[in-house]
């Protein structure tokens, strides 16, 4: 992945700096992806009405990957619109990440989100556990990512652009 582009996100009303000093990183941001335990996914609904949910995340390959079963109501939204946002579970800390679901089903991708996410959540699930037939291993590649610290208010928030798509 590129370095991406930081910029200030535009705030109006909330006393942001118009400055870049302050601004996070994308080194801090992404250890934070990585460390986080749980996190929030929202998807849509067929219908238009929000989906949110909670699930196990790994950063991986430049991505966030989970899985969940096939007939979940997460996946069934995904699977009608790909669009969707995964934010860490620490709200004075966060980092949302904006993209795009991929249903991965080669094996050895899979095994690799496997092995990660067993080594994070210390399980030991083999890749039966995540069989295509049944279970979708999702992988959300940033087109745009946010994050803040709320002691620093005013100058810490930062989103990136990956160049991708274009989100507000």
């Amino acid at each position: 992945m590129t370095q991406p582009r930081a910029e200030r996100p535009y705030m109006p009303g909330y006393g942001i700096r118009e400055t870049s000093d302050g601004m996070l990183n994308w080194k801090e941001a992404l250890r934070r992806l990585t460390e986080a335990r749980n996190f929030w996914l929202a998807t849509v609904r067929p219908d238009g009405r929000p989906h949110l949910m909670p699930v196990w995340a790994v950063w991986h390959e430049d991505a966030l990957w989970f899985s969940s079963s096939l007939g979940s109501r997460k996946i069934r939204n995904l699977l009608a619109e790909p669009r969707c946002s995964l934010s860490t579970e620490d709200g004075d800390r966060p980092v949302v990440v904006d993209g795009r679901a991929e249903i991965v089903t080669d094996l050895d991708r899979i095994a690799g989100f496997l092995a990660a996410s067993n080594a994070k959540y210390q399980v030991d699930y083999g890749l039966d556990f995540l069989d295509p037939a049944v279970n979708a291993t999702v992988r959300v590649e940033p087109d745009w990512a946010f994050a803040l610290d709320e002691a620093t208010f005013t100058t810490s928030p930062t989103s990136w652009n990956f160049s991708r798509t274009s989100n507000d």
